[in-house]
């Protein structure tokens, strides 16, 4: 694969890292504090299953690399996942030191640390590709580019297989390169993973796109299970939703992650006067929601306000990532529903009107009033992409619109030909959740093949 570079100047690069990489004697600090625990409870809150205590003696005791191979060989992503995943709530969470009011040990720098150091240009690989794979050389085709798809292809091309991810994109990644907060992970160092990925053997095409029918640019998903032994969904979710008011279309008004992906690959620096100075909203109470409103925070916005239509305790976004935003200061307006974009007579945006909402998160009748701003972002939901799913026979979808697997073990689809993982099939969870998916497709298929 050929990596195409991003501009240097892009906005996204104006948002420090807010978790630093660890310098060798701040991880060597920080790995001698773990207590190597026989029943660790941080294994068990991973959705990879990773093997964090040994990995961090690995640490401790100097073999980086040998920390690194006990990282991938059970998520192949952990490069991203280590500054993506809200550990917080799950190996972090749940480490013992947590329980007793100490602080945990920071199990994501650490595996930052780790994987940063394996992965690095002119490092030899970490992980093996295999010569005799035992059974015939299969081919797999990986719909999407995204962390589920790069994990089932990745592992299946270390076994000795052809795996090739077809990417609608200019830029592989799914939501790492697109949709992730730049203060946890920018869209280059996502792309140096798809890259490194592909140099275990998988082939990224990007520009090509997975519908009904073949093209230019396109390729149907029967020509797909005509030429591949096996096929793998991981598309994610589609646009965002809107809220179908008065005054929606027009300047001003943005889907969330349309304006995260927009502030990573296309606005430069020259841009950020689209958000300095200005008031904004953000309408949402989910982790993109606070993520919008945190990124705007620090990109100089005026005022950041998240309007939610119940309260606090009924937000879905992660409390520490709140707490995060209100630092940066995040302010929450609570149990109000947006009925109308107001507009001048030029059609520019001036104020967000809003009804309070009653227990039932309904609107109040005569409650209405306005809220000033000038940009207002949309983090109310994504679309299902089901038009992949209509090209695959035997593949269905639930009532929400998401695929439809027998069970997370094995994510095989109503057709034993295709698997699928990630957001199409949970509606929208953690790349570490996406990878567990791949992977777990990859050994069951493999477990297929060998014939067990």
């Amino acid at each position: 694969m050929t990596l195409e570079k991003l501009p240097e100047d892009r906005l996204e690069n104006e948002l420090a890292d807010k978790k630093p990489l660890y310098t060798e004697a701040e991880a060597k600090a920080e790995a001698d504090r773990c207590l190597y625990c026989s029943d660790a409870p941080c294994i068990k809150a991973c959705p990879t299953e990773i093997d964090i205590p040994t990995f961090i003696k690995k640490i401790a005791s100097g073999n980086v690399r040998g920390s690194a191979r006990t990282i991938f060989e059970q998520n192949l992503l952990g490069y991203s996942c280590a500054r993506v995943c809200p550990v917080e709530v799950l190996c972090q969470g749940d480490c013992v030191y947590t329980g007793w009011g100490r602080d945990p040990i920071q199990i994501g720098r650490l595996q930052r640390f780790a994987t940063e150091a394996a992965t690095r240009p002119g490092q030899a690989p970490v992980l093996v590709k295999k010569v005799d794979v035992g059974v015939a050389k299969k081919r797999v085709a990986c719909i999407g580019g995204g962390p589920a798809s790069l994990a089932f292809a990745g592992y299946l091309a270390l076994e000795g297989h052809e795996a090739v991810v077809f990417e609608k994109r200019a830029y592989a990644g799914g939501l790492n390169t697109t949709g992730i907060a730049p203060y946890k992970l920018h869209a280059d160092d996502a792309l140096h993973e798809v890259a490194w990925v592909a140099a275990l053997g998988v082939e990224v095409k990007t520009g090509i796109e997975v519908g009904a029918d073949d093209g230019p640019g396109r390729i149907s998903g029967k020509k797909l299970l005509e030429t591949y032994d096996a096929v793998f969904i991981g598309v994610g979710l589609g646009a965002d939703s809107k809220l179908g008011i008065p005054g929606e279309d027009g300047p001003g008004v943005y889907g969330a992650t349309e304006w995260i992906e927009k502030m990573k690959l296309e606005m430069t620096r020259a841009h950020r006067e689209e958000v300095a100075g200005k008031r904004v909203l953000v309408v949402g109470g989910g982790n993109t929601a606070i993520d919008v409103a945190r990124e705007c925070a620090l990109l100089g916005a005026a005022d950041v306000a998240m309007c939610y239509r119940r309260g606090v305790p009924e937000m879905s976004g992660y409390a520490h990532e709140m707490s995060g935003g209100r630092k940066e200061g995040v302010r929450l307006v609570g149990h109000v529903q947006p009925v109308a974009f107001v507009r001048d007579g030029g059609g520019k945006l001036t104020a967000l009107r809003v009804a309070r909402t009653d227990a039932s998160a309904r609107a109040i009748a005569g409650t209405e009033h306005e809220i000033p701003c000038d940009l207002v972002a949309l983090a109310i939901g994504q679309s299902k992409l089901s038009a992949v799913a209509a090209a695959l026979p035997g593949v269905e979808l639930d009532k929400r619109g998401c695929v439809v697997v027998a069970d997370v073990a094995t994510c095989v689809t109503g057709n034993a030909k295709v698997f699928a993982g990630g957001d199409c099939i949970n509606g929208g969870k953690e790349v570490v959740n996406a990878v567990a998916d791949g992977r777990n497709a990859a050994r069951a298929l493999l477990a297929r093949w060998a014939g067990k």
